[in-house]
């Protein structure tokens, strides 16, 4: 009997599962429904798309063909409203009704809006999809000040926008530093001098109380909490992502900040699965529940999902995700879950390069690397081993970091 699998949502999670799926089943019935107008594209090249630093043809990644030549169903612009596991059944907002034996759900998310007046006013952008970008290049190009709102990964490449399009910008930032939750402000200053360097001012302690527009509609200021106002002709909000969890209001699955799966990448349903940014998924590593939605991360889950929808047995996704900022002169990576931790270790070796890793229980469990990025396979294989580190600092920190030093040294010890 032939088996039928829908996947909802079409981003790098979705399409690997569906790959997967063709792959190893290759008399399946494969449906991809997605409420996007186009076909799976570099979510990380799109940043550089809306810098102006790349046409568009390069940011596409499948087009609609590649799907018809593998006998997988694409669906375009199309929205699920509501899934019947137990009928084994989602529908579209046509009315249409497409049955599956397995569903995995890929869902992605939505940008966090700012609860303040004026949020939705010309000239305030959110950047995710393609057609973000296409209005953020278009934008940035004709504008002349711009703020930037949401100390985080996402905020950094609107600032770096501004940067790359000539906008002198403003970064507002509630705290005392950039991405605050994973740097110190040690670290964290080399990326502010690298913004300053780009035409870009982080202003800390601050955000946005409401913008002000003009009679048509248009953005022309930033007022922040402090009564202090930004002049701008474009603002770009990022304060993270609102999973998309609504069409599961009714839908008999696990909750919580995302669909719960286990190491599987499987639901509380048997039937349904889920992967990329919707999850809330067991991290085998970390040993408890995670959320990431990295490019490689959500590619990986999406292909386990799929070997594990078709019951090929029960493969785990155990990853150490990566994600890498290109802006500036000197590289920027974070690996793993940098914010968590009961403990850090940092250090300063020059003016562009930090390293600082987030310690729980005694292990790794993420880190940040600014300037040189060798360390990483190192700090990655701790973590993937579960090594104990407990007193290992020094070593850790070593500029000629080695993992087997660590591992050397904390054998002897013990």
């Amino acid at each position: 009997m032939t088996e039928s699998f829908v996947i909802v949502g079409d981003g790098i999670a979705g399409s690997s599962a569906a790959e997967t799926l063709r792959e190893e089943a290759t008399d399946a019935d494969i449906t991809v429904l997605t409420d996007e107008g186009e076909a799976l594209y570099n979510r990380i090249l799109i940043k550089e798309y809306a810098k102006g630093k790349l046409p568009e043809a390069p940011i596409s990644i499948h087009d609609e063909d590649w799907y018809a030549d593998r006998d997988i169903d694409l669906e375009l612009d199309t929205y699920v409203t509501e899934v019947r596991p137990d009928d084994g059944e989602v529908e579209t907002h046509g009315g249409e009704v497409y049955e599956f034996d397995k569903l995995l759900l890929a869902v992605g998310g939505t940008p966090n809006q700012l609860p303040v007046d004026n949020s939705d006013a010309d000239g305030v952008h959110h950047f995710w999809t393609f057609q973000d970008a296409r209005r953020i290049n278009e934008s940035a190009s004709q504008a002349d000040e711009g703020v930037i709102v949401g100390a985080g990964l996402l905020g950094i490449d609107l600032a770096a926008v501004c940067g790359a399009q000539g906008v002198e910008g403003k970064y507002l930032m509630r705290g005392d530093c950039w991405w605050r939750y994973a740097l110190s402000e040690e670290g964290a200053e080399i990326m502010h001098d690298a913004m300053r360097d780009k035409g870009v001012e982080p202003v800390f302690q601050s955000g946005v109380d409401h913008f002000e527009t003009d009679e048509d509609g248009n953005v022309t200021a930033a007022v922040d909490p402090n009564g202090d106002r930004y002049e701008c002709d474009f603002a770009g909000v990022a304060i993270g992502l609102d999973r998309n969890t609504e069409l599961l209001e009714s839908l008999d699955v696990e909750i919580d900040g995302g669909i719960v799966t286990d190491e599987y990448m499987q639901t509380s349903h048997p039937d349904v699965f889920a992967a990329g940014d919707i999850t809330q998924f067991h991290d085998v590593i970390l040993g408890e529940q995670a959320q990431n939605g990295a490019w490689g991360s959500a590619k990986e889950q999406g292909a386990i999902a799929a070997k594990n929808m078709l019951d090929h047995g029960t493969e785990q996704f155990e990853w150490v995700t990566s994600y890498s900022i290109t802006h500036f002169d000197f590289p920027f990576l974070s690996f793993g879950h940098p914010t968590l931790g009961d403990d850090h270790v940092e250090r300063k070796y020059s003016d562009t390069e930090w390293r600082r890793l987030a310690i729980k229980d005694g292990r790794i469990v993420g880190g940040v690397l600014i300037g040189d990025l060798a360390p990483q396979s190192g700090y990655k294989e701790l973590m993937r081993e579960r090594v104990d580190v407990t007193g290992q600092e020094e070593a850790l920190l070593r500029e000629e970091f080695s993992a087997d030093d660590v591992k050397t040294e904390q054998a002897v010890e013990n």
